[in-house]
């Protein structure tokens, strides 16, 4: 790291906005990514942040981006030739318009602080997710995170109306949009959102917020088989008018290992059922959608769609059903791990499910798995317990998961990115006209490479 262009770091943020040798917590770096980074900075401003780019552009220094470390794909691992550039201090929610219905904040808010405020004047963020409460809205933009609700409210992408960003020699692109509709020319803020700020360092967004909705009303249902899922889906769908919001498919290898903890309770279900759900809905009558889900619920046991079914009566029994679907620490029980975060289309889940349980059981004597996912959006994760930490072993396990996806029209990446992880198979996903096409974007953005180099693709 060059002793000048630290000097200048440090002129330019004083003693709190540089530390020397960071020991970073990667919350989410399951693969333990090598994050050997020996700056980091922590601008508090958007021309902070410019001029830290502006240094680092002239010195030819790389920079890596950090958000919360709840990232899985390795998007953040650093070298210790490359700064690490945090965003914690920039954490301000500057604006809430409520006739508008929008929030406009710095990169370092935290997810579940601006849930919080949104709650506060009556309103609704849509984006949500297990890591809310250490996500940074930042990584969430750069990532374009999915999460619970995609169904209904769509991905990041769809809930930011503006952002600014820096570009990689320090220029300011500002397009704080509040509006719905703006179609004059490029929208450039889309180029940002999902590049794993691999294309420019994103400082500040406008967020669209949604009238608050009172009333929930979750479920926990079993059914028999796979092929009962999507219908029960549109089932759901239809009765509920458009109302569904969550719909959260969970195989039963997942659910024996997070149904299980003295912190649960007792499990809605005894293990013996092949599938299970997680619905719920959204609205502002509690008594008509009450009724409107139970009476949905009732036809789909009729039906045959389900087999069993139970009503969350309280915020508390809403809270323990919600709390098997994302007891992510139960998975520690299979360790060592591979995790995926796949799409692909409804209608070959469970043939594709069925075909990966074989060949890694043919190929590597692989019987440990766990799997479950946002069926409403072809979102699955899949948990292979591996046997041993050895990266061949890693490297056969994920081209028996990824390979296959091309067949289907899937994508190896759902809502995690692609990072450091899935960057050798995003030939899977992409053509090479279509990587080509992100090298180039790349090259205009960021010619000189620093901005998170190596990464994607």
């Amino acid at each position: 790291m060059p002793g000048a262009l630290i000097q200048d770091l440090e002129q330019l943020l004083g003693p709190a906005g540089i530390t020397l040798h960071p020991d970073l917590d990667p919350v989410g770096n399951w693969r333990n990514y090598p994050y050997q980074s020996t700056v980091l900075v922590r601008p508090q401003s958007t021309a902070e942040v410019a001029r830290v780019m502006a240094l680092c552009h002239r010195a030819r220094t790389p920079v890596v981006v950090y958000g919360g470390g709840s990232g899985l794909v390795g998007a953040t691992a650093t070298s210790p030739q490359e700064v690490t550039l945090s965003l914690e201090r920039m954490n301000a929610i500057e604006d809430i318009n409520t006739i508008e219905r929008t929030m406009t904040v710095q990169a370092g808010a935290i997810l579940q602080t601006i849930q919080e405020a949104a709650a506060s004047e009556n309103l609704f963020f849509a984006l949500d997710l297990g890591a809310r409460g250490s996500a940074t809205i930042g990584g969430n933009i750069a990532t374009n995170a999915g999460g619970n609700q995609v169904i209904r409210y769509g991905m990041v992408r769809e809930q930011v109306l503006g952002l600014e960003a820096v570009l990689a020699d320090g220029t300011v692109l500002s397009s704080m949009n509040h509006m719905l509709k703006n179609n004059a020319g490029y929208d450039l803020k889309q180029l940002f959102i999902g590049s794993e700020g691999t294309l420019g360092v994103v400082t500040r967004a406008v967020l669209r917020l949604r009238p608050a909705m009172p009333a929930r009303n979750t479920a926990f249902v079993a059914t028999d088989s796979f092929a009962k899922l999507p219908l029960l889906l549109s089932h759901m769908e239809t009765a509920l008018g458009g109302k569904l919001s969550a719909f959260e498919a969970i195989w039963n290898n997942y659910y024996v290992l997070a149904s299980r903890g003295p912190h649960l309770g007792t499990p809605p279900f005894p293990p013996q059922h092949a599938f299970y759900a997680l619905i719920e809905s959204t609205g502002n009558d509690e008594v008509q959608e009450g009724e409107e889900f139970l009476n949905a619920l009732e036809e789909a046991l009729s039906e045959d769609l389900i087999v069993d079914a139970v009503l969350a009566k309280s915020e508390t029994e809403r809270d323990a059903l919600w709390a098997i679907r994302d007891n992510i620490d139960c998975l520690s029980a299979l360790d060592p791990i591979a995790i995926f975060d796949i799409s692909l289309p409804i209608g070959e889940m469970e043939n594709y499910v069925r075909e990966l349980e074989y060949n890694l059981e043919q190929q590597l004597g692989i019987t440990d798995l766990a799997t479950f996912g946002h069926l409403g959006d072809g979102n699955l994760h899949i948990i292979v317990g591996v046997g041993r930490d050895d990266p061949e072993r890693y490297h056969q396990v994920e081209e028996i998961l990824y390979q296959p996806l091309q067949l289907c029209g899937g994508s190896i990446s759902a809502e995690h990115g692609i990072g450091l992880e899935k960057k050798p198979y995003l030939r899977y996903s992409r053509s090479g006209e279509e990587i080509d096409a992100m090298r180039r974007l790349k090259r205009a953005f960021d010619p000189e490479n620093i901005l998170n180099p190596g990464k994607i693709f």
